[in-house]
């Protein structure tokens, strides 16, 4: 039996490693095993075009009338000399070795370009750099490519070292080896392994293994026949671990090239090569670029919803460094189980703010949906403030698998390596453009050359800012009961008719600029079925009310916009979970239970929706928009297709998040081509080019301890091209409606409230709780009143884009449109002065072009 125990175990674990990495890659990407990979070729020496003393050392590759790109091709530093300020911006930071914090691996990384981590053949992650991997072991190349170079290195070396031999024998495995070795053989397994008495083991005697010492117990081995699957035995017999060195091989390149006033940094995939029992999860790319040091002054740019910024050395070390996904989680890798007010990264944008010069790193290609963003301050790792991407390669997940009343949690990886090149364009900036509102206007023109942004229709000309009003139509799912039999049956909240009744005393009270969402109006209501067919739910008037509904909207020029959902739906009726959502990779459909507000998290009781797989969207739209048509509607709103970007791992057929984000690109376009006007939610930026409004856009950061400042970025970038405004004031976590008015003000946004006809309490109880404050004529006074105030300044900046924006000081700041207008806000409770100007306590004041104040 005791000999049983042993083997079972090694049954499991080679179970285990086969499981776990069966679709760890694709053929194409798998490096070579160890012993066969090919010795590193330097190539030939690379010669310099150029030099300057402000780069000493460092070699000059190409040129433009902008910039300069130096490399030092010893250790793949680089450097960028921006001609018109003088300044030198470093992939590493120059002073890095005089570093008193950053110690070990820390250490090392100052000095990398590219970090990658790994799972070793345990389920560990592990992590390699092109410093203390690949220059260390003089394995880097550098070759010239079109208008630009490439660096290529080899992380880890293929030569056997003493981490090939196994850590630890049993006695039975030590005789094995020794009665297969001659003499000079056995003498070597001697030197190399030491009995330990007391626990009867040989354990490697790693002092003795050096030179040729450690040579001759490698060539023991190799004589005793000792074999992978013998180290797998003798692991799982002494329960320990290992990885053998020379077989956790990869090599990567980082391809640099000069475009105008940018550097573009490229990780091309096809140049990414590792061991099939090693697949990639992640790549971080120039970790210190531009990185700052404790002496200097500046902020670090972050996209974490609107925009904030962390200031350099602000001392914050007993907080979290900034990590953020760029367009929120995938549904179908990781679905939040509480409620939570994160707000989501919409811009795949950061940045670096000095005095006079900044840098703005913009994320490209399909490179963005599967980035992240990190950000850290000097005094925790190291003595630099520096902010970087990193991309996913392979994700993975668990499976837990029972047998024999035993469980055992196994590794399940994709199947294939992302399908996209990693690219970040770096622009630089100086003068007055070295700010958050130089890099928002910068990234604006960026779009805009690149067809990112929408062109402002002259339909889109009214001359007061648009009042988002949120209808929920019916199918609020209620339980009744009949003779004592419970049923479900839909009720309506608010029907086309009531709906008319709610725009008319709006119109009544000189809210001329309305533009109409109307929720919950087919198919089932609010949570409705799959839009390939779509029917009007009777219980809120039916296709004839709805008709009656768009006859008015157009006889007053209300934009009317139904709201459908393309990316979740509930099961049923049409819908096919098994087939049609998308898969994790647990193998499982992808579903997302709606959250219990008393105790914000996710009620498992209720039903799910389903994350819809992104190869049904093209079918969805098209069937879709075939049902729009014949119902004659002009716009529509897309409540996620502009929110979510998910994947699917279902087995075979997997589809990843950049290939999903093309995806939901071509189904805007198709609906775009209809030349229906959109209204969607969210507004990640690959969606923006379709847009016309939009809804719940971000309208503040997460708050993270680390940020410093809240900035409006994302205002910046689209105002003047897409109306929008933040979520609904009613179901808002804004408890004062000052506070409120002051925001929209400055930061240019619209009104939003999301309103019902029925009264608050049809919702109790019901999965629609959360609207627990839609009542519209508990509201309506209050409403206009905001409206009001907000249209009476935004009015004078109608369709203006955002030129500048700043914290004239503490509680207290200043936006300045295209015309000219500015308008200074004060959330403090007392009074400021500033420019000579008084500004009450909650107040504002605003200034035309001629300096007149009003």
């Amino acid at each position: 039996m005791n000999k049983l125990i042993p083997l079972l175990a090694t049954i499991a674990f080679t179970l285990f490693l086969l499981i776990g990495c069966s679709t760890s890659a694709s053929k194409e990407q798998k490096g070579s095993e160890a012993e066969s990979i090919e010795p590193f070729e330097q190539g030939q020496v690379f010669l310099s075009k150029f030099t300057d003393e402000k780069v000493a050392g460092m070699k000059g590759v190409i040129e433009n009338e902008n910039l300069q790109l130096f490399i030092d091709d010893k250790n793949g530093n680089i450097a960028i000399h921006h001609k018109k300020t003088g300044k030198v911006w470093y992939s590493n930071p120059p002073e890095r070795a005089n570093d008193a914090i950053a110690t070990g691996v820390n250490k090392s990384l100052l000095s990398a370009q590219m970090q990658i981590d790994f799972y070793n053949r345990f389920n560990q992650l592990n992590s390699v750099n092109t410093f203390s991997d690949s220059v260390a072991n003089e394995q880097i190349r550098v070759e010239e490519v079109n208008d630009g170079i490439r660096v290529t290195y080899r992380f880890g070396k293929t030569e056997k070292s003493v981490e090939d031999l196994p850590l630890m024998l049993s006695k039975d495995r030590y005789e094995e080896l020794n009665n297969k070795l001659d003499k000079n053989g056995q003498r070597s397994l001697m030197i190399a392994y030491k009995e330990n008495k007391e626990t009867n083991v040989y354990e490697r005697n790693d002092s003795a293994l050096n030179g040729m010492q450690l040579e001759k117990a490698l060539q023991a081995f190799e004589d005793a026949g000792y074999t992978e699957e013998h180290l797998q035995e003798d692991m799982a017999e002494l329960n320990f671990t290992q990885e053998n060195a020379s077989s956790s091989v990869f090599e990567a390149a980082i391809e640099y090239t000069l475009e105008e006033n940018s550097l573009v940094v490229n990780v091309p995939i096809e140049r990414i090569h590792y061991p099939e029992n090693y697949p990639i999860n992640r790549i971080s790319l120039l970790n210190f670029f531009g990185a700052a040091g404790t002496e200097d002054e500046g902020s670090l740019l972050v996209p974490d919803g609107s925009g904030a910024l962390i200031h350099f050395n602000n001392g914050k070390t007993e907080y979290p460094s900034y990590q953020q996904p760029v367009y929120g989680e995938d549904l179908a890798l990781n679905v939040r189980e509480n409620q939570s007010m994160e707000q989501e990264v919409r811009l795949p944008v950061f940045g670096i703010l000095y005095d006079t010069s900044a840098v703005l790193g913009i994320i490209e290609r399909g490179g963005a949906p599967v980035a992240n963003i990190h950000a850290d301050i000097s005094g925790r790792l190291n003595s630099y403030n520096y902010i970087y991407p990193s991309f996913s390669v392979i994700n993975k997940d668990e499976v837990t698998l029972q047998a024999n009343e035993q469980e055992r949690t196994l590794p399940k990886f994709q199947e294939k390596p992302m399908k996209t090149d990693y690219t970040v364009r770096y622009i630089f900036l100086n003068g007055d453009k070295a700010t958050y509102s130089g890099m928002a206007k910068s990234y604006q023109e960026y779009l805009a050359r690149r067809d990112g942004l929408p062109q402002f229709k002259s339909k889109n000309n009214k001359k007061d800012v648009p009042f988002f009003l949120d209808l929920v139509g019916g199918a609020i799912n209620k339980q009744k009961h009949f003779v004592g039999i419970p049923y479900h049956a839909l009720e309506s909240l608010t029907s086309f008719e009531e709906a008319k009744v709610i725009l008319a005393k709006l119109k009544s009270k000189n809210i001329n600029h309305i533009q109409l969402k109307y929720s919950g109006w087919f198919n089932g209501g609010v949570n409705h079925k799959v839009p390939t067919k779509i029917k009007v739910d009777d219980v809120i008037g039916g296709s004839k009310g709805l008709k009656r509904l768009m006859e008015y909207t157009n006889e007053n020029d209300i934009p009317l916009f139904p709201d459908v959902a393309l990316l979740s739906i509930y099961n049923g009726g049409g819908f096919d979970a098994e087939s049609e959502a998308s898969r994790t990779l647990k193998g499982v459909s992808a579903a997302v239970y709606p959250i219990d507000i008393t105790l914000n998290r996710r009620d498992r009781d209720k039903s799910p929706s389903y994350v819809v797989s992104p190869k049904q969207i093209e079918k969805y739209t098209v069937d879709m928009l075939q049902n729009i048509e014949e119902i004659g509607l002009r716009g529509l709103s897309l409540r996620d297709l502009a929110d979510q970007l998910n994947s699917d791992f279902r087995k075979n057929k997997q589809i990843y998040r950049n290939e999903s984000k093309e995806m939901v690109s071509k189904a805007f376009q198709a609906i775009r081509a209809q030349e229906l006007d959109l209204l969607a939610n969210g507004g990640n930026a690959y969606t923006l080019p379709y847009i016309t409004s939009l809804t719940n856009a971000p309208m503040s950061n997460s708050g993270y301890k680390l940020e410093d400042e809240e900035i409006p970025f994302y205002q910046m970038v689209i105002r003047g091209f897409i109306n929008y405004t933040g979520n609904p004031y009613n179901l808002s976590e804004f408890t004062d409606t000052r506070e409120y008015i002051l925001k929209s003000i400055e930061y240019g946004s619209g009104v939003h409230f999301k309103w019902g006809y029925a009264p608050n309490h049809e919702v109790k109880d019901t999965e629609f709780d959360y609207l627990y404050s839609i009542n519209y004529a508990a509201w309506m006074k209050e409403a206009v009143e905001i409206y009001q105030e907000i249209n009476q300044v935004l009015s004078q900046v109608v369709n203006e884009q955002i030129q500048t924006h700043e914290k004239l000081q503490d509680g207290v700041f200043k936006t300045v449109y295209g015309n000219g207008v500015a308008i200074i806000v004060n959330y403090n409770q007392t009074e400021v002065t500033v420019d000579g100007k008084k500004i009450e306590a909650m107040n504002y004041v605003t200034v035309t072009g001629g300096g007149d104040e009003k």
